[in-house]
């Protein structure tokens, strides 16, 4: 078969699914690494202290600094809900300091988002059971039917 036409033929999920794989064998190799970095005595390592030394390897802080600053001043603006939504979310790895809690996550994405449809955000985000993929479909909602509500 025709490489091109094996291509066209993967799913989105196939084209996800490689370079997925691929980052956890590195990631598996940065942490072995890792691991035999540190001093025999060292208690057992913990989650975060990997997380750390894998964002500041693919990561560095230089790097990151703009983008946490981009990320705290993200405004929804002329974006859709999705579109602010996926630069929230890529954007968000680089402040990840700000998540101690789902309710940070659900709080910061309301903040940011136009006039018309924050105040009612708002008043959803106070429910005890709103993760942050329930406040963007709600988001994605609200605006659909107020643009309805216009016509």
């Amino acid at each position: 078969m025709h490489k091109s036409l094996h291509v066209m033929r993967t799913t989105k999920t196939e084209v996800v699914a490689l370079p997925s794989y691929c980052l956890k064998k590195v990631a598996y190799s940065l942490f072995e690494l890792w691991e035999e970095s540190r001093e025999e005595e060292s208690p057992p390592a913990k989650w975060n202290e990997f997380t750390d030394a894998f964002m500041d390897h693919f990561l560095p802080a230089e790097n990151r600094a703009p983008r946490a600053a981009e990320f705290e001043n993200l405004k929804q603006g002329s974006m859709s809900v999705w579109d602010y939504h996926i630069r929230f979310a890529n954007l968000s790895k680089h402040a990840i300091y700000m998540f101690l809690a789902m309710e940070a996550w659900v709080h910061r994405f309301v903040q940011g988002l136009r006039p018309f449809v924050i105040n009612e955000a708002a008043i959803a985000a106070l429910s005890s059971d709103m993760n942050y993929g329930k406040m963007v479909a709600f988001a994605q909602a609200m605006k659909t039917r107020k643009l309805k509500n216009k016509m």
